[in-house]
């Protein structure tokens, strides 16, 4: 059996496991599946591009799943918490599928006073924010479209993504 049907082997035998696992952390039945499948395909990489053979795989997996799950539990709050506003009752509501004409024209506000605040932003930090927020691009996608390391991806997006809070929260003068 190869290193890779061991693996799967592994991840088959424990897989309840390993998702109540990140469940635990994550908070999200979903969010913990994707941490799992994430963590099932690092370990493989890991071990087949570096040619490793783990002593203790099942201790390395929960190892990738914690970490992958804390990160993305952060980041999850990080970003919740970047655009919070307050929000009034009346928006509370369920709307109709077609917005209101006002509920329009305040989402093209919207648009445009974030567009005016990345605007604002180094040429590199506007393109890194919107190729994470409007692209859905993943860091490492960011980092290898500059040449830079995920961190410095990391970053360029949260130094984007603070920027734009607070221009965002500041009442116009």
């Amino acid at each position: 059996m190869g290193q890779p049907d061991k693996y799967f082997a592994l991840f088959a035998t424990h897989r309840t496991d390993l998702v109540r696992f990140a469940r635990g952390i994550m908070r999200d039945d979903s969010l913990a599946e994707d941490v799992v499948q994430d963590a099932f395909l690092r370990l493989t990489t890991a071990t087949a591009t570096q040619g490793r053979v783990l002593a203790d795989p099942l201790n390395y997996v929960y190892r990738i799943i914690r970490n992958l799950a804390f990160d993305r539990y952060r980041r999850r709050q990080f970003e919740a918490g970047l655009f919070d506003h307050e929000i009034d009752s009346s928006s509370e509501t369920i709307e109709a599928d077609a917005p209101t004409p006002e509920g329009e024209a305040s989402g093209k506000s919207d648009m445009r006073a974030m567009r005016a605040a990345m605007a604002e932003l180094p040429e590199r930090t506007c393109v890194a924010l919107e190729m994470h927020l409007f692209d859905g691009r993943k860091l490492r996608e960011i980092a290898a479209h500059f040449g830079i390391s995920i961190g410095m991806a990391h970053s360029l997006v949260a130094a984007g993504m603070e920027h734009c809070r607070k221009r965002l929260s500041t009442p116009e003068s």
